[in-house]
């Protein structure tokens, strides 16, 4: 990692601004291998060195990675005057890390959405070229059919000029309203809603249920969140 500015490293965790730190050291609170501070703006390596805070030593990440139950009425963004993003819903400690949605969700599907400040990793993973699996839950007007399946997996050119590639449609049940799974390799703007409406069945519920090889944590109600595991953030070391 190397040597970093001490106020750096103890505002990235978000809890602390880089003034309050100043203050923190002017006030001998915080320690580096057990010496106070003399200056905010000296060094230390926050993966060798030692820093406590008031007493409490540091936790340090380099990048923080959420896992969030994304819920309807909610955009996928850092800002919007147009209403809440889904940062209003993080405590202020967490919003002052700079974070962002990782792709995005339209304001009224729910479901998993990574969030991060890892902007590499996130770049990574939305590229094309890698064709990371996005799973959904939706829900249609209408009875699927076989038919409907096939046109998926051989890719589908709409009607305003969106090419498609091939991605996997798995009939969950079939009757006026259809429940299936829909796996893409790619996340263009409302791409599920546009090929399921291409094929005459409008969605009438849509929820992610899988990214990157991450399920969608049953155990988060919607508007909440959780950092991710170690496992699951080697998932995405893995990937990228």
């Amino acid at each position: 990692m190397g040597m970093q500015r001490l106020d750096k490293i103890i505002a990235s965790t978000g809890k602390w601004s880089r003034r309050e730190v100043r203050e923190l050291v002017r006030r001998g609170a915080v320690l580096v291998d057990g010496t106070a501070a003399q200056k905010a703006d000296e060094k230390a390596d926050p993966e060798a060195s030692v820093i406590e805070v008031n007493g409490e030593r540091l936790c340090y990440q380099a990048f923080t990675w959420i896992m969030m139950n994304k819920p309807a009425g909610v955009l996928s963004a850092t800002e919007d005057g147009r209403g809440r993003t889904v940062l209003d819903l993080l405590p202020a400690e967490l919003q002052r890390r700079k974070l962002f949605p990782v792709g995005r969700l339209d304001k009224d599907t729910e479901g998993l959405l990574l969030l991060t400040n890892d902007g590499v990793s996130a770049h990574a993973l939305l590229s094309p070229k890698r064709h990371v699996d996005k799973v959904y839950y939706a829900r249609v007007s209408g009875r699927l059919t076989a038919e409907d399946c096939g046109a998926f997996a051989a890719g589908m050119s709409l009607g305003d000029g969106l090419q498609c590639l091939p991605a996997e449609l798995e009939i969950l049940s079939a009757g006026a309203e259809s429940e299936a799974r829909v796996t893409l390799r790619e996340g263009k703007f409302h791409q599920v809603k546009r090929m399921l409406a291409a094929r005459g069945k409008p969605v009438l519920y849509l929820e992610r249920v899988r990214m990157a090889g991450l399920e969608l944590d049953r155990g988060l109600a919607r508007g909440e969140f959780r950092m991710l595991t170690e496992e699951e953030a080697e998932k995405i070391r893995s990937l990228v």
